[in-house]
């Protein structure tokens, strides 16, 4: 493992865990917000992948399937309101 990998993996984690608290709060961001970063992140993993970065791929797939969970949460308050 490079030491490249071993620290974009170290803040993908960071930024996952970063986003648990959005995740279980009421309050999430805007719904352009979330789907954005989450397309941008998934053209991330796919880049990952192609460079064999596979540790990091995996730790930006969390991080842009947390997003997309914002996005869904965030649709639903919306519909409801």
């Amino acid at each position: 493992m490079q030491w490249q990998e071993i620290v974009l993996t170290s803040g993908q984690v960071i930024f996952t865990l970063s986003l648990l608290p959005s995740v279980f709060s009421k309050d999430k961001p805007a719904l352009a917000t979330s789907l954005i970063t989450t397309s941008i992140l998934f053209i991330y993993v796919y880049v990952y992948i192609t460079m064999n970065l596979y540790m990091t791929a995996l730790g930006t797939l969390t991080t842009g399937m947390l997003w997309g969970v914002l996005a869904y949460q965030k649709y639903r308050m919306d519909k409801k309101v």
